[in-house]
């Protein structure tokens, strides 16, 4: 069987997709690092290129990228440590108030299942013990767990360590070396090929920082947003909780997911009371509609264009394949891919294929 040019040309380009997409489902766990601190990069290349050009070369491009990478550690450090207050807040308070949640629950729950009809005897005293089992532990007890999981889970926290290692180190040399990088790979192209190319990348990079402005705004407004709504309810973890919340929006579903558990469990310890349900109904449910509705259409902008349905799929399928980190690029890859798969579109549907 014969084939003609374009066929020999489609079925190679095929080839080399199909040997990409293995390669990478193969190699996932190793090119996690990687894929991390070019996107990283990406990101921060633009910070790094005009704190150069302030210093008009006086300054070596080195201590440029070492001071923007260390500066971006420490935001990343001050967010996790968000939590931590939180946690020291919260655990003697869950030591007092629940019992006298469990009671208020029992109280509540057993007259409605008896209106209900539905004979079911809570056993509350055993449920308190249970929990002062595990609330009155002390630090040896939690130490000593945490040293046997990380021996049982050993693998899982040297892949930590090596990652929490790998990708700033990843990260210092592509800033270093961004440009030189991106020309070896635009070298690659055919010349053929280079109008189309070009074309791309300007798109894509156009899409990706739109994404990624926008997505900065929408994360500083909603921080604020919900430090202070929470605030105004005399939450006393407002200020972590509202701030955490609004930053960890980067990871769709899952920050706002943990923000509400958080304020939920806080409203909950402090106020014991339905004051704390009428807090978070109204707070996570108004910042959600100013969200979806509001911010990230008019910041984030139209021009991805991610349907719901292919949000949920990315976050799936890049989480399977890269893991949690996945879940951080999935969308800023999937913004890339839509501007590839515009494009397929367009040029099927100005093909004979096509129009018959």
């Amino acid at each position: 069987m014969q084939f003609t040019s374009t066929q020999r040309r489609t079925l190679a380009w095929f080839s080399i997709a199909v040997v990409a997409v293995l390669a990478l489902w193969l190699l996932g766990p190793v090119l996690t690092p990687f894929a991390v601190a070019a996107v990283l990069a990406y990101a921060l290349t633009p910070v790094v290129d005009r704190l150069d050009r302030m210093c008009r070369g006086k300054v070596p491009r080195v201590l440029a990228v070492a001071v923007v990478e260390l500066v971006f550690i420490i935001v990343l450090l001050a967010i996790a440590l968000l939590i931590v207050p939180i946690i020291f807040k919260e655990a003697p308070l869950m030591r007092q108030q629940v019992p006298l949640l469990l009671d208020g629950l029992a109280n509540w729950l057993q007259p409605l299942l008896a209106q209900l009809g539905l004979k079911v005897s809570l056993d509350v005293v055993s449920i308190k013990a249970f929990a002062f089992k595990y609330l009155n532990a002390n630090v040896e007890d939690a130490l000593a767990q945490l040293v046997s999981s990380v021996k049982l889970g050993g693998s899982l926290a040297l892949a930590v360590l090596g990652n929490a290692v790998l990708i700033p180190v990843a990260l210092f040399y592509l800033l270093m070396d961004w440009d030189r990088f991106v020309a070896h790979l635009v070298a690659l192209v055919p010349t053929r090929l280079r109008a189309g190319f070009d074309s791309f990348v300007d798109e894509a990079d156009g899409v990706l920082g739109q994404y990624l402005r926008g997505q900065l705004l929408v994360m500083l407004i909603l921080a604020v947003f919900y430090a202070v709504s929470l605030s105004l309810f005399g939450l006393d973890l407002a200020l972590p909780i509202g701030i955490f919340t609004g930053l960890a929006i980067f990871v769709p579903y899952l920050g706002f997911g943990l923000g509400l558990v958080l304020a939920t469990l806080a409203g909950l310890l402090q106020f014991a009371s339905i004051k704390a349900l009428v807090m978070v109904a109204v707070v996570f449910g108004v910042g959600q509609f100013i969200e979806s509705l509001f911010l990230t259409p008019r910041l984030v902008g139209e021009r991805i264009g991610l349907h719901p349905l292919a949000v949920i799929f990315a976050l799936l399928a890049f989480g399977q394949v890269f893991g949690f980190v996945g879940v951080l690029i999935a969308l800023p890859a999937s913004a890339v891919l839509l501007v590839g798969i515009r494009r397929v579109r367009t040029s099927y549907l100005a093909s004979p294929l096509y129009q018959g």
